[in-house]
């Protein structure tokens, strides 16, 4: 990934809200209607190009595809591999269950579209769609035009995160099941980074599956969980250079109370373990914003670059750019202003269809980001 040495580049975490006709195609296909594929297909190109350019005409440095052709960050992969039937539990949130009234609230004010739950894995994990990732290069590229690949990334769900929120109904163990995705998903990640894009591997198991799918366990038994996501996911990305590599981690992408959330402290050093070279995480939310003085005084990598969040996912306050440089200059004076790059907490999109965040306030969030970081970098050099 660049490092920049006179201003501060700014990047986002992928997903951007999709036109409503193609959130009308995803979900008819979801339900098991006749979708014409080339139709489906067209309107993704349509979106994809729209999206880089608002993302180039706002100023961002580093930008994506939106996911446009993508149900949901995770549940995606459905579509891609073989071995995937059937339904997954849906474990609800700690911080929620402490919250019944919220919770409640949140149902009926939520999406007014939702997707079924995700499959399980039923069989062996297989490669059943090559050629899905190549449309999705494809795209990009296209929208890009003469601009080259190399400031640009596609995400992809980590082996963790698919393996935590698609249950294993057919693998004797956890780790075999987890290096089964892995393996599998190898052939995505290797795909994108041979076409000279940046792969952003999404992980917030890494951090949400603490208060979610380990709620009722300990910290040490999360943590040991954690270090085998972290395994899995450097056996399905060795001989990729890490400098085409960044993570994306953090505690959910919802607006609620999140009392339940793990401290980065608990979990930044398994975190450091991913052979990559940028770490993205949350920084501007309420709950985690505090956390930037973790680094006062830590020996974070040389070899690694920081992404923090500085504008909120989930909320609709525009963050005013005074804030938001206020917010990259103190980390970038604790960890070096060359290895920040100013991102958001989280997509703006995780799931076709569902945001907290109206899209016409996003751009105005992502032009506050850019604006913001161009004051940081007036201070900074």
């Amino acid at each position: 990934m660049r490092r920049s040495t006179d201003r501060i580049l700014t990047t986002h975490t992928g997903s951007l809200p999709r036109s409503e006709e193609l959130v009308d195609l995803l979900f008819a296909r979801e339900a098991g209607q006749p979708v014409d594929s080339e139709v489906l297909a067209d309107q993704v190109r349509r979106d994809v190009a729209e999206l880089v350019r608002k993302q180039t005409r706002v100023g961002v440095d580093v930008i994506s595809d939106g996911e446009a052709s993508k149900t949901a960050f995770v549940r995606y992969v459905k579509e891609r591999l073989g071995g995937f039937s059937g339904a997954s539990a849906t474990p609800s949130y700690a911080d929620q269950d402490e919250f019944p009234a919220f919770a409640q609230a949140r149902a009926i004010g939520g999406a007014t579209r939702r997707m079924p739950p995700n499959p399980a894995c039923e069989g062996p994990v297989t490669v059943r769609d090559r050629e899905a990732v190549q449309r999705d290069i494809a795209n990009l590229r296209m929208a890009l035009g003469e601009h080259e690949p190399g400031d640009c990334f596609l995400p992809a769900a980590s082996p963790g995160v698919i393996a935590m929120n698609l249950d294993n109904h057919y693998y004797p163990t956890h780790e075999a099941y987890i290096y089964a995705v892995a393996d599998a998903m190898r052939q995505e990640y290797e795909a994108i980074t041979g076409a000279g894009f940046l792969l952003q591997l999404d992980c917030p198991d890494l951090a949400m599956g603490r208060h979610r799918h380990f709620k009722d366990q300990s910290t040490e038994e999360f943590r040991r969980h954690s270090t085998l996501s972290i395994e899995a996911l450097n056996h399905a990305v060795a001989g990729i250079p890490p400098s085409q590599l960044r993570l994306h981690v953090c505690w959910g992408n919802y607006e609620g109370p999140h009392t339940r959330d793990i401290e980065l402290h608990d979990i930044l050093d398994i975190v450091l373990q991913a052979n990559v070279e940028a770490i993205s995480i949350e920084a501007a939310n309420p709950r985690h914003e505090h956390e930037w003085h973790l680094f006062r005084g830590f020996d974070f990598p040389e070899d690694k670059i920081l992404i923090p969040g500085v504008i909120d996912s989930t909320t609709n306050f525009v963050e005013h750019p005074e804030l938001v440089a206020e917010r990259i200059v103190r980390i970038a004076q604790l960890i070096g202003r060359e290895r920040v790059v100013a991102g958001t907490d989280c997509g703006f999109s995780t799931a076709a269809g569902w945001g907290n965040v109206a899209p016409d306030i996003v751009w105005a969030k992502l032009a506050s980001l850019v604006e913001g970081a161009r004051l940081a970098s007036l201070e900074l050099w």
